[in-house]
């Protein structure tokens, strides 16, 4: 059996007076590609910022590579954190840098090396993320938002991390570079054997480059399998989310 990356056990969470997530559990082993999809509300981009210790939840428990993210202390999370990269929904890059520098930012504040060799793992990372080199100058704002979100996912790798998280990493992408973004992503997984915890609504996503989907729905996790599990089980909101696959083939089919 694989190793547990990832592990959410009876997790419960109030937001705003609101109950987000009640008893939630979940896992996700080493080298899996898992997308976590739900209707509006279900706390999907809530449960990634716990995972990754940026929230905490009112109880339960979360492991990442074997150790408690609720439990750590600061120190050991600055240690954990190296071990995985995040690429947030609006990448979160800074506008004041060069791209070379958002990307080379990890490597200056968790490495010793001199500031030299940083920039130029910055710019391999750039190219694995498929930029091209005069985009190492560039301030953020000169790039479009394809090759904005391809400098997020460079930046999320500067450190080589086992684990990335992506936020709708397609999301405000035309389809053709959410497509490109897709195929990259895979690229990715499959050559330096990542383990990835995505969480999107793209249901090209999901056919495309997903091994399993976790379906949240009413606080806790509804379902967990491929699409074509999925399909046989018996949800409104599910039904429709999948619905809108078939309906969007026949438009295109029809033009």
């Amino acid at each position: 059996m694989a190793e547990s990356v990832i592990e959410v056990r009876d997790v419960s969470t109030t937001l705003g007076g609101h109950s987000i997530h009640r008893g939630l559990s979940l896992s996700v082993a080493r080298g899996e590609v898992v997308a976590l999809i739900g209707g509006s509300g279900t706390g999907k981009s809530v449960l990634l910022r716990e995972i990754i210790g940026l929230l905490r939840p009112q109880a339960g428990h979360i492991e990442v590579f074997g150790q408690s993210v609720l439990d750590s202390t600061t120190e050991q999370m600055n240690v954990l954190r190296r071990r995985f990269g995040v690429l947030f929904q609006d990448g979160a890059l800074f506008s004041s840098l060069t791209v070379e520098d958002n990307v080379a930012t990890p490597l200056f504040e968790h490495t010793d090396l001199p500031h030299a060799t940083c920039r130029r793992l910055a710019r391999l990372k750039l190219a694995l993320a498929g930029l091209p080199p005069d985009a190492a100058d560039k301030r953020p704002s000169e790039l479009s938002g394809g090759m904005r979100k391809r400098v997020a996912l460079a930046r999320a790798l500067a450190l080589d991390p086992e684990l990335l998280f992506l936020d709708e990493p397609t999301s405000g992408l035309d389809p053709i570079s959410a497509r490109a973004f897709d195929t990259l992503i895979r690229l990715l997984a499959d050559s330096l054997g990542l383990t990835i915890f995505l969480v999107t609504h793209d249901l090209d996503t999901l056919f495309s480059i997903i091994d399993r989907v976790i379906v949240l729905s009413n606080g806790r996790v509804l379902g967990s399998g491929t699409v074509a599990e999925l399909k046989h089980i018996d949800d409104p909101w599910l039904n429709d989310y999948f619905a809108a696959r078939a309906t969007e083939g026949e438009t295109q089919h029809g033009n």
